[in-house]
Formats: structure tokens, sequence, C-alpha cells
């Protein structure tokens, strides 16, 4: 009995010993798979790499290492076989202190190529062969006492303006910089330059609106606080009006006047009511006069058709508080003709240029002295000077001895007058004002301009001058030279007129298109150094 007793205990004391086993080695098992998870392999030096506990020194490199052992501080590339370094291509070295990309043929950073640097203190790219640099590279290094960027090749133009501002206001270290390039900089520290050695705003027309119809004159007016624009289109004969539309900002159709062979649609207003002069091809030209019980344009008369038999363009000016509009005939047997305001009406006041089939007519102010100057199919143009004892314009002078001269405009730089005259066949010019007579001092290109047009935005004075077998050309107003330089091509199909519009912050040039859609371009001001 005591034996069987023994046998029993000792069975049960080995079942106890053997789960204890058990349990045992899965605890170590299970502990060491917990240790396996605890430790990571650590990163070693990439192979084109030395390293110690807290830098590396890389040589013939051929990309950035993805890894590097922990605790580095310091970083050193030399040699290295890329040119460009991508975005965010040192952001697994956060604790990066010291970078020094220093003898290689590195041509282009990405502006975000430091991102999450924030314990960079140093930073070299001497003698790499960077020309320029993206605009806020070192905005995030927020601790960066130390750059060093001697021997890259800079060009100072407006890619580097924001480089020059920068090193006005950091308090970062800088070693002193040179200018490859351009010839005018060549040499010069870059730390001597100041922003506004450069010249980098610019500008650029770019199509805002496309008008589905053809026109051969566009007008803008302003009317009871809105901005207008009167089309004439020589398909329907009507004059098509548009209202500026402040919360599209766009131009939206606004009213017809119903007319047969509209060349020219003028508006003007007097005493705060708006009319309008219309001259047509055939049927005879009318003034109307807009009411607003009901909203309509009414005619209310006739332009004498003895006089007027093929108007081609109309103006209007003031003179000693009165209105006067002129129209200029093209026909070989009309005449171009002055009409006053009379309180009720526009009455004939004076024919001018009889037999002439005069093709345009600019008013200016020239001295105190009202003038008009009439271009003509026939001859060249002419000067009439008012003669305010008379109330008559007298004429004056002839400017050149050139034809063909399709249209004369007027503009005015530094209070000096200038002429653009534009020519059909043979080159325009430009003239100046000289006390006794009109200069010539330039001359643009222009085969097949009927168009011509000088206009201010903000400082800046342009001349287009339309084509109807090329691109229209924008000319821009040099100080310097006294001279139009070329500055932009627009493709638009014989334009016939412009206008400029400026509204809710927006400079709009219209283009008034015989043969293509019309066009409204905006113009947009171009920062060169924000790029």
């Amino acid at each position: 009995m005591a034996a069987h007793y023994s046998c029993q205990r000792i069975l049960e004391l080995g079942q106890r010993w053997m789960i204890c086993l058990l349990v045992l080695c899965l605890c170590v098992c299970l502990s060491g798979e917990s240790n396996a998870r605890k430790a990571p392999k650590i990163p070693r030096c990439p192979a084109t790499c030395s390293c110690t506990k807290d830098s590396a020194f890389c040589v013939d490199t051929k990309a950035i290492p993805k890894s590097f052992p922990p605790g580095i501080i310091s970083l050193t590339m030399v040699n290295a076989a890329f040119t460009t370094i991508p975005e965010g291509a040192f952001s697994h070295l956060h604790l990066l202190q010291f970078l020094f990309i220093e003898n290689n043929d590195i041509q282009a950073l990405s502006k975000y190529t430091f991102r999450g640097l924030k314990s960079l203190t140093h930073l070299s790219l001497s003698n790499n062969n960077l020309q320029q640099l993206p605009r806020d590279i070192f905005k995030h290094l927020d601790i960066l006492t130390d750059l060093d960027l001697r021997g890259n090749s800079f060009r100072c133009d407006c890619k580097i303006k924001w480089l020059v501002d920068w090193m006005e206001k950091t308090n970062t270290s800088v070693p002193a910089i040179y200018c490859a390039s351009p010839f005018e900089f060549q040499g010069r520290r870059i730390h001597d330059l100041a922003p506004r050695d450069f010249n980098c705003i610019s500008a650029d027309f770019a199509v805002y609106e496309n008008f589905p119809f053809h026109s051969v004159s566009v007008e803008s007016y302003e009317f009871n606080g809105d901005q207008f624009v009167a089309f004439a289109q020589p398909d329907s004969g009507f004059c098509t009006l548009y209202v500026w539309d402040h919360v599209e900002m766009v131009f939206r159709r606004f009213h017809n006047i119903t007319s047969r062979s509209a060349v020219y649609c003028k508006p003007v207003v007097i005493d705060n009511t708006l009319y309008m002069v219309v001259a047509q091809l055939f049927g005879g030209s009318h003034i109307y006069k807009w009411e607003e019980d009901p909203q309509r344009f009414i005619k209310i008369q006739d332009i004498d058709t003895t006089r007027v038999r093929k108007p081609n363009f109309v103006e209007t000016f003031q003179l000693d508080g009165e209105w006067y509009f002129v129209v200029a005939d093209s026909s070989k047997a009309g005449s171009t003709s002055i009409y006053r305001w009379n309180s009720n009406g526009f009455y004939s006041h004076q024919s001018l240029h009889p037999w002439h089939r005069d093709t345009h007519v600019e008013f200016l102010d020239a001295g105190g002295k009202p003038h008009l100057i009439l271009s003509s199919a026939s001859q060249p143009p002419v000067v009439y000077q008012w003669n305010r004892s008379q109330k008559q314009f007298a004429f004056f002078f002839q400017i050149t001895e050139l034809a063909d001269v399709q249209m004369v405009k007027h503009f005015w730089v530094r209070k000096v007058l200038y002429l653009c005259l534009t020519r059909f066949i043979g080159d325009s010019k430009i003239l100046r004002w000289e006390g006794q007579r009109f200069t010539e001092i330039q001359t643009l290109p222009s085969r097949g301009s009927m168009a011509v047009y000088p206009f201010t935005v903000g400082l800046r004075q342009y001349l287009i001058l339309g084509s109807d077998f090329s691109f229209s050309r924008v000319y821009l107003w040099d100080d310097l030279t006294q001279r139009f330089q070329p500055f932009q091509e627009l493709n638009m199909r014989a334009p016939r007129a412009f206008s400029l519009i400026s509204v809710d912050n927006k400079d709009i040039l219209l283009a008034a298109s015989f043969k293509g859609n019309t066009l409204a371009y905006q113009h947009l001001v171009v920062d060169l150094s924000a790029k």
C-alpha cells in the first residue's frame, strides 16, 4: 500500500515538473521574440561614405544615401556624381547641424531641398555650378548661422533678386559672393547690389473674353456708374452694347441699336444724358438718345447725307464748354464735317477737307490750342488749328510727305507730344513735336496695318499696331532710348479699332476684329523675381 502511494506521488511530481518545463520554454521563446522586436538592425555607413560616431564624409556618391547610422549631425558630400538635389533629400537626417555640399557639379536645387532640417546651423554650397537659387530656399532654416555660397557662377538677374533682399535682412553670416553674368553686373559683389537694381516687373496681355461676332469699331464709356462698351458689327449692321458685370467679372450683352450698316458707334454723355452717334455706310447716319423708362434708344436726329456720304470714323470733343463731334468722310464727293451741340441736338458747324477721302480724325490740345489731325487716302495727313475768335478750324500745316497714312494717334510722354502714323503698305512712323514741327524718330514695321492705339497702364506707355497679314504687335516705350521696343505679339484677325477699359482692378484691352471674333485682353502684371 505504501509502495503504491509512493509511486503515484512520484508520477504526480513528474507531471508537474513537465508542465513547469513547458511553461519555462514558452516564456523563453516569447522573451526571445520580444527582444528580437526591440532590437532593430542598425543602419550601416553607406559604401561611398566614411562614418564616425556623429559624422559622415561621402565621396563620388551617385545619389544621396537613404540611410545613415543614427546620431549623424555632420554630413559632407564632395565630387558627387549627380547635378541636382530634389525636394526633401535630407529630411531623414533631422538631427543634422552641419551640411557641406562642396566641390561638386550641382546645378539645381529644389525650393524644398533642405526641408526638415530644423537643427541646421552651418550650410556650405561652395564650389558648385549654381547660377541661381530657388526663392525662399532658406526660409525654414530658422537657426542657420553660417552660409557659404562662394565659387558658384551666379547670374544676377530677376531670379536672384530675392537673395539680394534676403541677404540684406538676414542675421546669417554669408561670405562675399560675386556675379558671373550678365555683363552689366559681371564681377560685382552681390552684397553690393540692391533690390532696386533689378527691373523685374513685366506684364502680359492674355485673352480674357471672346465675343462671337465681327466688329469694326469699339468704344468704352461710363454712364450712371456702370462701364459700357459699344461695338459696330458689319455683319448685322447693328450697334451692340455690352455692360460690365461686377459679380461675374465679364461683359454681358445689354442692348442693340437696330441699324442697317453701322461702321462706327460713338457714345457721348452730355448733362447726364447719353447720346449715340451711329455712322452708317448706307441709309444715312443718325443720332440716338437713351431713355430709362422704358430702357431704349430713340432716334432724335439724322445727319445730313449731302455732307456725310461714306463715314469712316467719329470723334467727339469739348471746346470752350461746348460739345462737338466730327465725322471723317471717305467718299470722293463728301467732306469731313463738324457738328456742334445746341441744347436740342447737334447742328452742322463746319466742313473740312472736301474731296480727300478722309479715313480718320484725331483731336488733340497742344500748347492750349485745339487741333484736328486728318488722315486721308489721297494725300498726307494735315493739321487744322482752332481759331477761337471765329470758332472755326483753319488749315495749319501738313505733317509729312508720307501718303497711305490710315490713322494718326497722339500720346504724351513726360510732357512731350508724339504722333504715331500707321500705314497699310509702308512702315509706320513715330514723330516727336520739336516746337515748330514734327520730327521722325522711329520706324515700325507694320505691313497691313489699319489701326494703331497708344495707351497707358500705370506708368507703362504702350502702342499696339494692328495687322491684316500677320500678328498684331504691342510695343512698350523705353525711357532710356526714348523709343518703342517690341513687347508682345497678339493673334487677332484684321483689327480695326482698340479701346482700354479699367474696372474692378482690371485693365482690359478690347480689339474690334473685322474678320474674326472680337477679343478682350487682360493686362496682367508679372513679377519675374517671384518665380
